[in-house]
């Protein structure tokens, strides 16, 4: 009974002194004195703060640029290997200028948009990007074009830059000993020869069921009067700022008459395809690199697809300034900032979206896209051998004046002015006048529902 006795008495001595060591022990880690012991059991159970699982974020990507969806989805899909705790969802719409005032007017806000709108700035609807640290890569006269005029800030900012102009056959050029035109006279000239040499070949190919490329030809021939005219800065505030007496849209003479009447000039020669209302844009790439049309109006974002369709075509494009539509006046060119990205002021995860935007702006990323669209880079620490037509575009810069993008109300996009250019060719105004006159009052009509 003794000897039971004692042996329960060590028993309980050396549980209490196993007991103490333990909790000496962890003392000891929890204090952050100098330990190289092992974490008790107990201490290990707990997770610490930094193994705690991050919230799962999701992140809308609204875009109106369909040539690069699919390569946003693979871009897409590097971010979130990188970041598992952030998903983006890409929506692609065709008419994003109008489906952008549905989501803003529903609360299906995007965190991030590549479509702007001056009267969205107006209105508070853009995150400020001014003070983020990207700026400093960026080329001053990009900045410049992503400075909002009104506020002096930069609400959005584009990663690349872009020129639109005259898309040509080299080949068939050569063969017909033609030059590129800088006055109407010489454009229309060179679209008759063309028919009359080469019956079985568009000479002008329109795609104008996707009336966004009709509108950029408002943007681009009819807007670039007044453009060149008061250069960008001062155009800029016209059109933001709707000055009647600097825009003059339904002026006989003016840009926006001057086009209209061009336009139907070529209709009724047979210049232009005869589907002009109802051809797609992949028609129209098609058909230009089927050597079944002699040229057509885009921008450098259509080359890289035609480059895909056949490579071999490289060699024979070419391309030129857009001509002079008004006597006296000077042809222009496109040279602006391409592939903007602006962040939603409500956002709920703006943080997350500047993550985004940051990688995209890394430049490897920037490398990939740039050369995927064929389009230079706005960054200057990205090198990229962006396409073949880099020194026909530096000389196309050369030789017409250089104009940025209109600065539309949002309740009169690119499309909406394509629409009404598909009814001009469709015979619904009598004359190029009364084009302008509706042209006009359709914008005014936005610029006043959207400045109320």
């Amino acid at each position: 009974m003794i000897r039971k006795r004692l042996l329960s008495l060590i028993s309980i001595m050396l549980v209490l002194a196993l007991a103490a060591a333990c909790g000496s022990g962890n003392t000891n880690g929890n204090n952050g004195s100098a330990s190289t012991a092992e974490p008790t059991q107990s201490s290990s159970s707990e997770p610490a703060a930094t193994d705690k699982p991050q919230e799962k974020v999701t992140l809308k990507f609204f875009t109106g640029k369909v040539e690069t969806v699919d390569l946003m989805n693979e871009l897409i899909a590097k971010f979130e290997a990188e970041n598992p705790n952030i998903k983006v969802e890409q929506e692609y719409q065709k008419d994003a200028s109008n489906m952008i005032k549905v989501k803003f007017a529903s609360g299906d806000i995007p965190d991030i948009t590549t479509v702007y709108a001056q009267d969205y700035v107006d209105q508070g609807k853009y995150l400020d990007l001014s003070n983020e640290p990207f700026w400093s890569r960026v080329l001053p006269a990009i900045k410049e074009l992503n400075t909002d005029i009104k506020s002096g800030k930069q609400y959005r900012v584009a990663t690349n830059m872009t020129m639109a102009g005259i898309f040509y056959n080299k080949k068939v050029f050569e063969e017909l000993g033609l030059k590129e035109a800088h006055t109407w006279e010489e454009f229309k000239s060179n679209l008759q020869a063309i028919k009359e040499k080469r019956p079985d070949m568009t000479p002008m190919f329109l795609a104008g069921k996707d009336s966004w490329t009709l509108g950029h030809l408002i943007e681009f021939m009819a807007h670039g009067v007044i453009k060149q005219k008061y250069g960008v800065g001062e155009a800029r505030a016209a059109f933001i700022n709707n000055d009647e007496s600097k825009l003059q849209f339904d002026a006989q003479g003016g840009g926006i008459e001057a086009f209209a009447g061009r336009l139907l000039e070529l209709k009724e020669a047979g210049l232009i395809n005869k589907d002009a209302i109802t051809a797609t844009y992949d028609n129209q790439k098609e058909a230009f690199i089927s050597g079944k049309a002699a040229l057509f109006s885009q921008g450098m974002w259509v080359l890289g697809d035609l480059l895909t369709l056949k490579p071999d075509i490289a060699g024979d494009i070419g391309f030129a300034p857009f001509p002079a539509i008004v006597d006296g006046t000077s042809p222009v060119t496109l040279s602006a900032e391409d592939s903007v990205y602006a962040i939603a002021a409500e956002s709920k995860h703006p943080e997350e979206a500047k993550k985004f935007l940051e990688f995209l702006f890394q430049p490897d990323n920037l490398k990939v896209y740039s050369e995927f669209l064929k389009s230079p880079p706005a960054f200057t620490d990205v090198s990229a051998d962006w396409g073949p037509l880099k020194d026909q575009a530096a000389a196309a810069l050369e030789a017409g004046v250089n104009i940025a993008f209109t600065d539309t109300p949002s309740g009169f996009s690119g499309d909406d002015a394509g629409r009404m250019v598909q009814e001009l060719l469709a015979g619904k105004y009598k004359t190029s006048l009364d084009f302008a006159s509706a042209y006009k009052e359709a914008w005014n009509k936005a610029w006043g529902a959207t400045n109320k």
